[in-house]
């Protein structure tokens, strides 16, 4: 199951995409189950509902979809996509997870998840504009594979995290890395306003498989800037979900980024900032593409 923000009026609506086709949830569940079309008003909120349960969730949904061809939007290339949680509780980005990574800043390997927080006004859509070098002459790129809370954890075993993982979603950590390194906390660097891409969709687990083993790719126009796997994650997605529940009550339609691999700009020699027309894309296999153009 893929699920989506998209834009409809001027506001958000939660989705589902069946072969390339976005599809309204709200509408669906309310020609199938009685609800009224506005009841699921967004992705957090059908995850508040459905969460424990998203495979039969998905039978509906599709069910729905092809027993109603009315509730289909239009096409996935022609419709608009927001973040797909737009109004997250928390974003929970993981630092310094990939040894590689690790590698290129010359600091020692961590021996617990480093973790920083971003805010929901941070987030932007998969293919909207990148809008902040007026703010940083130093614009970086960190791919990243990101999950998502499907329903509420608190102190979960490693073993049994991924029951609450609604699904996986890319997302670009952008960061204003002068900004990051002004102080000894990296908060201002890495929430500016509208500059996290995300989506395009949660891909629900079933359809991801071993989060584990997925290649991801960061392009800047074109040119392959990192490539790596998700294998090579220092503390891999259980245990960051089990460390991060032991001491923060996680809810349905958090997100939490889980580090880039090697490759960043400010790492490069001469170092690779993000200018103005750039086009920066990043691939996570089985997930999707984001693809966006810095302003």
């Amino acid at each position: 199951m893929k699920l989506v923000s998209y834009e409809l009026s001027g506001s958000w609506r939660p989705g589902i995409v069946l072969d390339a086709t976005v599809f309204d949830i709200a509408a669906i569940l309310g020609d199938r189950h009685g609800q009224a079309p506005g009841s699921v008003s967004s992705i957090s909120a059908l995850l508040r509902e459905h969460g424990a349960a998203l495979p039969e969730l998905s039978k509906r949904l599709v069910a729905g979809a092809r027993e109603n061809p009315r509730t289909a939007v239009g096409p996935l290339e022609t419709t608009r996509l927001g973040p797909p949680v737009t109004d997250p509780a928390k974003v929970l980005c993981i630092g310094l997870n990939y040894n590689d990574h690790v590698a290129e800043t010359g600091r020692a390997l961590p021996t617990h998840p480093d973790i920083f927080a971003k805010f929901a006004s941070t987030l932007i859509g998969p293919f909207e504009e990148i809008r902040c070098s007026n703010i940083t002459q130093n614009l970086d790129f960190e791919g990243e594979l990101a999950i998502v809370i499907g329903r509420e954890c608190r102190g979960v075993t490693a073993q049994k995290a991924l029951d609450f993982v609604a699904g996986v979603m890319v997302l670009n950590d952008i960061t204003a890395r002068d900004l990051q390194y002004r102080g000894t906390q990296w908060l201002a660097g890495k929430a500016v306003d509208a500059s996290t891409p995300c989506g395009p969709a949660i891909v629900t687990l079933d359809e991801v498989g071993d989060v584990q083993n997925l290649d991801i790719n960061t392009r800047v126009n074109g040119v392959e800037v990192q490539s790596s796997n998700t294998r090579y994650m220092i503390f891999p997605v259980r245990d960051l979900v089990s460390y991060i529940s032991f001491f923060l009550t996680l809810s349905p339609g958090d997100i939490i980024t889980t580090g880039t691999p090697q490759g960043i700009g400010a790492k490069r020699q001469p170092p690779l900032w993000l200018k103005p027309g750039d086009t920066v894309e990043v691939e996570l296999q089985k997930v999707g593409v984001l693809r966006n153009i810095v302003r």
